[in-house]
């Protein structure tokens, strides 16, 4: 997988890979300003953060998705 955190700071918006994969669909968070991409399995592939600066909480619960599947690739 490349870089699975990308920021674009003239934006202000984040995106985190959680796996590869086809996107079927995005569920937007409009309060918290985010979406989650979803596959073809119906599980989430990655996280588009909007205003990512003012959100580090979204920031922290992706990255902590993609920490454990990380850990269970790993076992």
């Amino acid at each position: 997988m490349s870089d699975p955190v990308i920021y674009d700071q003239s934006t202000d918006s984040m995106y985190v890979t959680l796996r590869e994969g086809r996107v079927v669909d995005s569920i937007a968070h409009d309060d918290r300003d985010f979406a989650i991409d979803i596959g073809e399995d119906g599980q989430p592939m990655g996280y588009n953060i909007q205003f990512a600066s003012k959100h580090p909480d979204v920031i922290a619960e992706a990255l902590q998705i993609l920490q454990r599947g990380n850990q269970i690739a790993a076992e």
